[in-house]
């Protein structure tokens, strides 16, 4: 349910963002990790938040979990892109200036070449024509693939990756950045 690849490097994401993060350790075993979750809302709403955001698209294992969750713990639960247009939405991100970076590919159609490649119009075009030969989600809503944002237009600046690897096993692997830094960009600093 929880996205891993890479998550260490979103401390980074958050000072570009200028927001604080807080990072939730999980096991990852099914059960165990709605748990784990709970416990850190918990912990949060003692801290005043009142609400979560995700970014659930379609996938209602994810929501109705995430939205039990909240609802047990009396906390707002919000996903403003759900049910949108999947390629649409894609579409949208590129256009908007989000620079997005493919970090993981398990599904068919998605070889080791995708790994490391960001997400633009043309790279767009390919995951459709992928949609129509394997049944790939374009915004890989189905853990087809695992993304990194490494600049948008809400951020201070851009987000470098100095230092990565590539593991790669058969028919599935996953990015691994060793060194990422943030750039500031002065014309952006609020």
């Amino acid at each position: 349910m929880f996205h891993f690849p890479n998550v260490e490097w979103t401390g980074l994401q958050a000072e570009a963002l200028g927001i604080p993060r807080l990072l939730i350790h999980t096991r990852g075993l099914k059960e165990d990790e709605l748990e784990e979750l709970k416990s850190a809302l918990r912990n949060l709403t003692k801290a005043g938040i009142d609400g979560v955001v995700s970014g659930a698209i379609a996938s209602d294992y994810q929501r109705t979990r995430l939205d039990s969750v909240c609802e047990e713990l009396g906390l707002r639960s919000f996903a403003p892109l759900w049910h949108k247009d999947q390629e649409q939405l894609v579409r949208e991100q590129v256009d908007a200036g989000f620079e997005v970076i493919v970090t993981a590919c398990s599904a068919l159609g998605l070889t080791e070449d995708w790994l490391g490649r960001r997400l633009d119009q043309a790279s767009v075009d390919e995951l459709v024509k992928l949609r129509g030969r394997y049944g790939l989600n374009v915004a890989f809503e189905g853990g087809e693939a695992e993304t990194f944002v490494l600049d948008g237009p809400m951020f201070s600046g851009r987000l470098e990756v100095t230092r990565m690897s590539k593991h790669w096993f058969h028919d599935s692997g996953y990015l691994e950045f060793e060194g990422l830094r943030l750039v500031p960009d002065k014309s952006r600093c609020r």
